[in-house]
């Protein structure tokens, strides 16, 4: 048996409250830039590492690759863990928060880099290479800012995470 707010629900869809109210651009502004956060640090620390040990560009990428979502999946942690959930909660939470915004960042940012000619041969010393870092971090945060925004609105991705924000 349905509930009448049920019935009145599925006859008059388009009255109902979205499934995050919070949502729209200004949450997804603010979780594309944590993403972007945790996405930078991981990319120059991998590419710094990666560098220093003289590896080829391919396993450079692998860890920079890596770094970003580690960085990016403990910055969200860390915040739902600070709200008292639990480790193994909050390890889903920041899974189900940032791996599609992570793995869109990183596409659109490594592929910016690979697809630029001469970005691969910028060495760190290069004023090029932060500049087609810049270039691609840009990038990225355009085209995962509205993947974010449809997931909030959808009470998924980053509106999982204000669940425990106060």
């Amino acid at each position: 048996m349905r509930h009448e707010a049920d019935r009145h629900q599925h006859a008059h869809p388009h009255d109902t409250a979205p499934a995050h109210p919070a949502g729209g651009w200004p949450v997804a502004v603010r979780a594309t830039l944590h993403c972007l956060t945790g996405c930078a640090i991981g990319e120059v620390l991998g590419m710094v590492v990666g560098t220093a040990l003289g590896w080829g560009d391919l396993p450079t990428l692998a860890l920079a690759i890596t770094l970003a979502f580690f960085f990016g999946y403990t910055f969200t942690l860390r915040g739902v863990l600070k709200a008292g959930v639990g480790l193994r909660a909050a390890v889903g939470v920041a899974l189900a928060a940032d791996t599609l915004s992570i793995a869109v960042m990183e596409l659109i940012d490594n592929g910016v880099i690979m697809l630029w000619p001469g970005a691969m041969d910028a060495g760190l010393a290069d004023a090029r290479f932060w500049w087609i870092l810049a270039i691609a971090l840009a990038a990225a945060f355009v085209v995962t800012a509205p993947v974010n925004k449809w997931m909030i609105g959808r009470g998924k991705g980053h509106a999982v995470v204000h669940r425990y924000h106060h």
